[in-house]
């Protein structure tokens, strides 16, 4: 969440116009998220059709072999509204070991093989009105995706692996406005459905020639359920929000040993209920300050039940432009049926994470609005953190996986972490419609609180700054760089990551109404850099493409 401040994602917000804003949420959230909402939330909210109907369509290509087209249409009023969208993609990739590493293509006698890509979206939403005071919404995503992966181990770590995923849900919701308006009822019901499949390939030389082992892995999961939420109006009093959810989660894991497999057969059908309770109370106290108390539970079928809870305050200065703020909270993430179940990677015995953050910090505008500023510290605890602990031939590495899952790798327990640190943010127009700036950075402490050490891929420092030009009334330039700091690949400060720095740029140029002509660039420096140890990242990359609007 640290890399997404509000500050710099409402600009890309404007320029997907499917989306009507994003919000990002810091600090627990469970109270009225529930499960999962354990560290923050980014909430996209999708925009509405509007006036007549509009469609758009976009095309782009680039660095290894990216195609990418795009479609929608949009449109309604008082009584209707619709949004459709359809998304395609698909490039040659590079190599998901390896690529661009220098220790690692030292050592090869033969070049790496590309891991490609290629997947298919689409999604549309429908709104009507009969009367006033009642909507009923529907709207259905659907996505498949389609790629190469390596297996990363072993002698022979880059294998011609293949994964697919479908993935489709949906949700129908009336919302009825009652006593005037008072109090909107909203009532969702949900479902959706996903399905992956890896066919896994990997390479070991134990005899005297070069052996194949290849397994095919299945997961089917399913979730369904209903939620109603109140909203109260209570004037000067403030609001309420209220509600409560049903929620059943089902999966079915398989794994089919074929060639030299030292696998067995194994499937696992498995489900849970989830059943919650929340509250939200917001009280505005005068004209500068606003509270919120909020409360959750979560009652998770044969796992857990979560009491959360969250309290926020602000005090706005409006003479100075200061607003400050601050708030403390608790949250819960139940582990999903996956980490719990799965043949190859699951641990029954895994317990729920739990967390208590704190943060306070202020927002200030100087200088009529064209520079705001932005601090926030933040601390929070989590115990039996559930992390994954990768392969491991070694029976001192921490932490360990059992036996039977030291080739797979398992999901397990932190017994105590701990994160925290500072987050700046600064926007500024430095010359009014020519130049602007946007910077973040967030200094973080992340440690196990049982060994002492850092958290693995979680960086100490890490900062984003842009900046944007308009030399002409149609062309926008964006220029970034991102700095990341050292940090570990895996647990026990083990794998040491470099800090690096990447530069990327993005220009647009608004031919007229209804063309826009736009153009991207990745990693303009070549940095060589890996997020995660002997993953690929990647290099130079130029983009280029058109939308058209009507």
């Amino acid at each position: 969440l640290a890399s997404l401040p509000t500050t710099t994602t409402n600009y890309y917000a404007a320029k997907i116009k499917l989306i009507e804003r994003i919000e990002v949420l810091r600090g627990p959230q469970s109270a009225l998220y529930g499960s999962d909402a354990i560290g923050g939330v980014i909430n996209i909210i999708t925009r509405k059709g509007r006036g007549v109907p509009r469609a758009s369509a976009s095309i782009e290509a680039g660095s290894y072999g990216t195609k990418i087209a795009k479609g929608a249409i949009s449109g309604g009023n008082q009584s209707y509204d619709y949004a459709l969208s359809l998304t395609g993609a698909q490039g040659a990739g590079f190599s998901t070991y390896g690529a661009r590493t220098r220790r690692i293509s030292s050592l090869r006698p033969t070049p790496l093989e590309n891991d490609s890509f290629s997947r298919i979206g689409g999604a549309a939403k429908f709104s009507w009105r009969p009367v006033e005071g009642v909507e009923i919404e529907t709207g259905v995503t659907s996505n498949a995706n389609n790629g190469q992966y390596d297996a990363a181990f072993g002698a022979f770590p880059d294998t011609p692996s293949r994964a697919e995923s479908r993935m489709t849900t949906g949700y129908l919701r009336t919302i009825i406005d009652t006593f005037d308006g008072r109090l909107r009822n909203s009532l969702t019901i949900s479902g959706n459905q996903t399905n992956r499949s890896y066919n896994d390939v990997s390479f070991s030389n134990f005899g005297p020639a070069l052996t194949r082992e290849w397994n095919k892995y299945t997961y089917v999961g399913q979730r369904g359920g209903f939620e109603y939420q109140g909203d109260l109006k209570l004037d000067a009093y403030g609001k309420l929000i209220f509600g409560a959810k049903w929620e059943e989660e089902k999966l079915s894991s398989q794994t089919r040993p074929l060639e030299s497999a030292f696998n067995k057969y194994s499937r696992t059908p498995a489900n849970q209920v989830t059943k919650s309770l929340f509250a939200l109370y917001q009280l505005p106290i005068g004209e500068r300050l606003d509270l919120s108390i909020g409360g959750r539970i979560d009652d998770v079928e044969n796992a857990d039940r979560f009491n959360t809870w969250r309290i926020t305050g602000a005090y706005r200065i409006d003479e100075l432009g200061l607003k400050l703020r601050a708030s403390a909270g608790t949250g819960g993430k139940a582990p999903s049926l996956f980490q719990l179940k799965s043949p190859q990677y699951g641990t029954p015995s895994l317990q729920a994470e739990k967390s208590f953050g704190v943060d306070a910090g202020f927002d200030q505008s100087l200088l009529g609005g064209r520079l705001l500023l932005s601090a926030t510290l933040f601390h929070n605890e989590l115990n039996n953190l559930i992390d994954f602990s990768p392969f491991s031939l070694s029976t001192f590495s921490y932490p360990v996986c059992p036996l039977a899952q030291r080739f797979s790798g398992c999901y397990l327990n932190v017994a105590k972490a701990e994160t925290s640190g500072v987050e700046l943010s600064a926007d500024a127009k430095l010359i009014e419609g020519f130049l602007s700036v946007k910077a973040v950075y967030t200094h973080m402490v992340s440690l196990d609180k049982a060994t002492g050490k850092h958290l693995p891929r979680r960086p100490e420092d890490e900062g984003r700054i842009s900046f944007r030009i308009t030399p002409l009334d149609k062309l926008t330039i964006e220029l970034s760089v991102f700095i990341v700091g050292k940090r570990w690949s895996s647990a026990n400060e083990t794998l040491r990551l470099a800090p690096y720095a990447r530069f990327d740029m993005r220009a647009d140029y608004q031919v007229n109404n209804n063309l826009n002509l736009f153009a991207r660039a990745e990693n303009l420096t070549g940095a060589k850099y890996q997020e995660i140890y002997n993953y690929g990242t990647t290099g130079r990359a130029f983009y280029l493409g058109a939308k058209a609007t009507w």
